[in-house]
Order: C-alpha cells, then sequence, then structure tokens
C-alpha cells in the first residue's frame, strides 16, 4: 500500500504543467511571436521608446536588450513608462473594448426614438462607419441597419398593443410613414398590424395532433403554411401551447383535409428518407430568419456546432445567439434545430428534449449510411 501510493503522488507531480510565461525567455518567445495568449499576463516596456505594451502589440519589434518585462500596467508606470498608444495596454483588451462599444451602440439604437443615423452611432462610441459594420456584424450576428429593423419590430409589436390606433403605434415604434411600415409589415408580424392588434381575430389557425414514436405531435398552420410543429408526452399540453399563441384566433381541430399534413410530419419523423415537403409560415427576427435558413441547408445525416453555423452565417461570435434561435424555433424537424450539436459533438440543448434530437439524429444518421432507420 506505501509502495502505491508513492507510485500515485508520484505520477500526480508528473502531470504537474509548469506555467507559462513565468520565464524571461518564454515572455520574449511571446513578445517575438505577438502571442495574445500572453496579454494581461505581463506587460514589457522599451528602454528606449519610453512606452509599454501588451505582448501582442503590433509596434515594430524592440531589440531585446531594450525590453524589461512588468507584472502590472501600475508596475511600468511606476518604472517611468507610458502606456503604448496603439495596444492601450492601461486598458480594457481590444475584444473587451469592442464589445462595450457595441453594447453602447444597441443601448443608442435602443433608446432612440426613430432610426438614428448609424454614421452618429459609429462616431459615438469611436469607430469610424466601416469599422462600426464590420465589428458589429461579427459580435451580434446582424448589420446595425437589421439590429435597428429588429429592434423596431419589436417595439411595434408592443406599441400595437398599448396605442389607440395602429398608426400611433406606427409612429410611436420609430417609423417615419405608414407606407414604409406597411412595405415590411407582413414579414415583420405574420399578419397585418391590425389584426395582429387584436389578437389574431377572425384568423383561422387548423391544427390536428398525431402520434408518432417520438410522442404526440401537433401540426398547426395559417393561411399562409404550417406555422407550428411540436412535440410532447401529451397532447392536452400541445393544444393548451396553441392556444396561448393565439388567444383570440379560430382554431379548428380534427381538420380531415390538413391531418395529410401531420402524416407527413409522423412520416418523416419515422423514415427520412421521405423527405419533409410543407409550406411554411415562418415568423421571428431577421437574426432569427438567418439562423433558420442555414439549418434548413444542413444535409439530413449532417451536424454543425453552433460555432460553425454561426461562421456560416459571417458572425463567428454569436456561437450563443445562434442557440438562443434554435432554442425558439416552433418548427420541429421542418426547421432542423436538432442537427446543431455542441463543439465536442455532444447532443444537448433540444426544445423538445435530448432524447427525442438523439432519436431523430440516429435515425438520419443511419439513412445517411446506407441502412434503414430504426
Amino acid at each position: 500500500m506505501e509502495i502505491e501510493m508513492k507510485q500515485s503522488r508520484h505520477s500526480r507531480t508528473d502531470r504537474i504543467v509548469p506555467a507559462p510565461f513565468t520565464r524571461d525567455e518564454e515572455k520574449w518567445a511571446a513578445v517575438a511571436h505577438r502571442d495574445n495568449r500572453a496579454d494581461d499576463v505581463f506587460y514589457y516596456s522599451v528602454r528606449t521608446t519610453g512606452v509599454y505594451c501588451r505582448p501582442s502589440c503590433a509596434a515594430r519589434l524592440a531589440r531585446r536588450e531594450n525590453v524589461r518585462f512588468h507584472a502590472t500596467p501600475q508596475d511600468a508606470e511606476a518604472a517611468g513608462f507610458r502606456p503604448c498608444k496603439r495596444c492601450r495596454p492601461n486598458e480594457l483588451p481590444l475584444a473587451a473594448r469592442r464589445a462595450e462599444a457595441i453594447s453602447k451602440a444597441c443601448r443608442l439604437i435602443g433608446e432612440s426614438d426613430d432610426t438614428p443615423d448609424l454614421g452618429d452611432v459609429a462616431k459615438a462610441v469611436g469607430m469610424s462607419r466601416f469599422h462600426f459594420q464590420r465589428v458589429f456584424k461579427t459580435l451580434t450576428g446582424l448589420t446595425p441597419k437589421a439590429y435597428a429593423l429588429a429592434h423596431r419590430t419589436n417595439r411595434v409589436r408592443e406599441q400595437l398593443k398599448r396605442s389607440i390606433t395602429v398608426t400611433e403605434a406606427i409612429y410611436e415604434a420609430g417609423f417615419n410613414s405608414n407606407g414604409r411600415f406597411y412595405a415590411t409589415s407582413d414579414q415583420m408580424l405574420g399578419m397585418t398590424p391590425s389584426v395582429f392588434r387584436q389578437g389574431a381575430p377572425g384568423a383561422t389557425i387548423r391544427f390536428a395532433v398525431g402520434q408518432c414514436s417520438l410522442g404526440s405531435v401537433l401540426v398547426a398552420a395559417s393561411e399562409k403554411g404550417v406555422c407550428a410543429i411540436l412535440f410532447a408526452a401529451e397532447p392536452e399540453a400541445l393544444v393548451e401551447d396553441l392556444q396561448s399563441r393565439f388567444p383570440k384566433a379560430r382554431l379548428v381541430g380534427d381538420d380531415r383535409g390538413f391531418k395529410t399534413w401531420v402524416a407527413k410530419v409522423v412520416g418523416f419523423v419515422e423514415a427520412p428518407r421521405l423527405g419533409l415537403d410543407l409550406p411554411l409560415d415562418i415568423q421571428g427576427t431577421v437574426f432569427q430568419r438567418r439562423v433558420w435558413k442555414a439549418l434548413q441547408q444542413i444535409p439530413i445525416g449532417s451536424t454543425l456546432s453552433y460555432s460553425q453555423v454561426a461562421r456560416k452565417l459571417g458572425a463567428p461570435g454569436s456561437a450563443r445567439a445562434v442557440a438562443q434561435a434554435c432554442a425558439t424555433n416552433r418548427l420541429a424537424v421542418a426547421i432542423p434545430c436538432h442537427r446543431v450539436v455542441r463543439n465536442d459533438g455532444g447532443i444537448s440543448g433540444y426544445r423538445w428534449g435530448v432524447e427525442r434530437k438523439r432519436t431523430l439524429l440516429e435515425r438520419e444518421s443511419a439513412l445517411s449510411r446506407g441502412r434503414p432507420s430504426a
């Protein structure tokens, strides 16, 4: 037992990895290679210029004999050095500064009574218009213009519930004219503003509930197409969910013609090779629509991570927003959010349950390998 304990302690010691950038040789190598992993771990100063920098600073590389290392900006300044104007080591890291600037821009857009001039917003956060557009899209997944439109869409939804007239709601939401709003209102609201404002009175939502190997499935459609495909263990929960979404609509159940659409959904769940070709009524923000369109392009039997979807959208920093869009998807299997997995390939984060997601992926994977689905 004593020998085993000694071996165990020795094996743990062998696994200890020295902390990086502890020796001057390692620090100098990080500076020479502009290694951003060393940023905020240490700082370096240059005797001939009198400035100190982050290791990743893009300034011309100094001679080794002129370089000193410091643990903090305060140490460097106490030694008589001033911060570099290029990498600004006494401020937040670049990524944090950009995130702070974009957060401020979002607040400015949100607090504006009308659509602000994006050039003015860029100037307010200390960026050029072009740079602002690029950084904003990288961090949010949307252009500033699309974000402003999405924000006004949410605002007009709220105003339509409170305002006396539709016109009042339109102007309160920041639209400068009725015509400009009505040109895009159907896309934003999924219906005319007057119908939305009244809670869809008179609108007919057809639906039917079926059974499949994943449990109960509800398929509902407006006049434009299927607006919801939902799974649950019990059919009652599905109907209650539908009623909460359309409180004043006329819900029509057990429509014989409509049951053919339910049959298509059930058929696809059981045998993905059949495909799923249904007219869809997709309602969501600009970014959500972009995400859902990308999901529809993932082939059967394939998966992408949230980060990969974000990169496909040209917004590599928006993985969390992609995950949120997946979570708000109301069209199960028609918009295949089950084909999005964690970066390590793990299965998680499915609105209708991880086991349903795993079953769908296993069936689609078997199909892509040429084997019958289970």
